[in-house]
């Protein structure tokens, strides 16, 4: 047998497989499924919430701390970095210690992380806590779908799922039209503030309803080498990602990190092979759908995330909206997805997944397709059918994917799939930001310094022409006090059409990722494992 670095967590002479942890039967308010339900629902509002909501304050955030644009990028790939490197590990934890203890440990450390940042004056303070957020949010969402799988009866299953990930797509929604709302009338800080006073509702509901369950299986060893191995993939890639504007694509320190993040998914795949209890069965992924399922959530979320990274920036800098009025302008995106969410989920159980999905991917590329032919002067009503129409094509996905996932797994590996599934969005939305990032950045450069001299403006050095294209990256003018009137329109036509003929095809790129995932979305197929639920208590 090969060595192994792992961390044998069981007492002396324990060679035999855990039993099953005593717990007590749900009596009243503890364990009951429904309240179980509302428990978890809260806490991962809160993390969902958290991931949309800040895109709305990233303009704010970036004026006030004085950011530059790469730092208000990994304001947002910080948090969902973290998030989805240590989704699969928190999932062990819970089976291992319990899902009740993680879930209650998540949601006091999101809470805690959140406060820190609203606290903080500096960019390097906000990515750090932001890094916390991550951390903490891992524990929680696999706890939550744990907490669900070994509540509810087999028959009441697949709808509490349905309701679940029906809160993360209203959550992820509705970010934006709330952080536009605190924004305004408060500051980018209480975007954070918030999640304090909702983190302790979560907590006292955990404390009192929460009921204790542990895998019959647990693990008793955790696949250290693999977590490093991961993670530092993982890492390389968005690295490179992210640097390769600025570093040049054809350059050497990128390939070096792209290289680096294949040689590490490599060596992480063998490992994993030949690990006594690995961080991730590769025979996990001899299940087609299952596959299917995870990737289908990876090229979501890249469409999804990364292409709402640059409308609220289009709606605030060029249309020069309020951060509530962007967010209102949101709310067809918003309140599509809460209407569409639960009928999509109606669906996915009388037909399966593969049309619903399929539809749903299409109905995204359509909506992306009609984002990029967006313009500076594109009015509120054409805005609004191809945020209604991402909406629609949204939920299906949202709510589909858990049961594609989970119930394809076998049911020792129901909570490695659970944290398989959400770390497939969160990976999908890092890497969302980051390619469209780099997409956008690399069409500002070539096209800025044409687009200047064809208006007639006065030449630029090339530090100059450096810092004008890290503006009109944001859609921000690079107009300079003094200037006259006249000069200065100019300078702001050419930014915002600089900038929309860069998230155009930013969203172009997002749309051809959908018409994959729709490809994707038919070797999806109804789980046969989901019902082995075990119930606890009474419905």
């Amino acid at each position: 047998m090969t060595g192994q670095t792992t961390i044998d967590t069981t007492g002396p002479g324990d060679g035999a497989p855990p039993a099953p942890a005593e717990q007590a039967p749900a009596t009243g308010m503890r364990g009951h499924p429904w309240l179980t339900l509302i428990t978890v629902a809260v806490g991962v509002m809160m993390v969902a919430l958290d991931g949309t909501i800040v895109a709305i304050a990233n303009p704010a955030i970036r004026d006030h701390l004085h950011a530059t644009f790469a730092d208000v990028q990994w304001i947002t790939n910080a948090y969902f970095l973290a998030l989805a490197v240590t989704l699969i590990t928190a999932g062990k934890l819970g089976d291992r210690f319990g899902h009740r203890q993680t879930f209650l440990i998540g949601v006091t450390g999101f809470a805690a992380a959140s406060g820190a940042i609203g606290l903080s004056n500096s960019i390097a303070a906000v990515v750090t806590f932001r890094v916390f957020q991550g951390l903490f949010g891992a524990l929680l969402m696999p706890a939550a779908l744990g907490l669900l799988r070994a509540t509810f009866p087999a028959e009441k299953l697949n709808m509490a799922i349905g309701i679940w990930g029906m809160v993360i797509g209203a959550s992820t929604a509705g970010g934006p039209i709330l952080g536009g709302v605190l924004v305004q009338h408060v500051n980018w800080q209480s975007v954070f503030f918030i999640n304090v006073p909702v983190g302790a509702i979560a907590l006292v509901l955990g404390l009192l309803i929460l009921l204790d369950h542990r895998a019959q299986n647990a693990p008793r060893s955790f696949d250290v080498l693999g977590i490093a191995l991961l993670s530092g993939a993982m890492f390389c890639l968005v690295w490179a990602l992210i640097k390769a504007p600025s570093w040049g694509w054809g350059a050497g320190e990128t390939w070096g990190f792209i290289i680096a993040s294949v040689l590490l998914f490599a060596f992480f795949a063998f490992w994993e092979t030949k690990v006594a209890e690995p961080l991730i069965p590769l025979g996990l992924f001899r299940s087609v759908p299952l596959s299917a399922g995870v990737v289908l959530m990876v090229l979501m979320a890249i469409a999804f995330m990364g292409g709402l990274f640059f409308v609220t920036f289009y709606l605030q800098n060029v249309h020069g909206m309020s951060p509530v009025d962007a967010g209102l302008h949101l709310l067809p995106l918003t309140g599509m997805m809460i209407v569409a969410s639960p009928l999509a989920g109606a669906a996915i159980t009388k037909l399966g997944p593969r049309v619903p999905l399929a539809g749903g991917m299409a109905a995204t590329a359509i909506a992306m397709y009609g984002m990029s032919t967006l313009k500076a002067g594109t009015g509120s009503g054409v805005m609004s059918v191809w945020f209604a129409l991402l909406g629609l094509g949204l939920a299906p996905v949202m709510v589909g994917a858990t049961e594609v996932i989970v119930g394809n797994a076998p049911m020792e590996l129901s909570g490695v799939a659970g944290g398989l599934q959400q770390a497939a969005m969160q990976i999908g939305g890092s890497l969302g930001t980051a390619v469209l990032g780099a997409v956008m950045a690399s069409k500002v450069d070539s096209a800025l310094p044409g687009n200047w001299s064809h208006a007639g403006l006065p030449p630029l050095s090339p530090a100059q022409l450096d810092q004008a294209s890290e503006a009109v990256q944001a859609g921000v003018a690079p107009v300079q006090k003094g200037i006259p009137a006249e000069i200065a329109a100019k300078i702001t036509a050419v930014a915002h059409d600089t900038f929309i003929s860069g998230m155009s095809l930013a969203c172009l790129v997002a749309a051809g990722v959908a018409v994959v995932a729709v490809l994707v979305a038919f070797l999806t197929k109804r789980g046969g494992n989901a019902e082995a639920g075990a119930g606890v208590g009474h419905i």
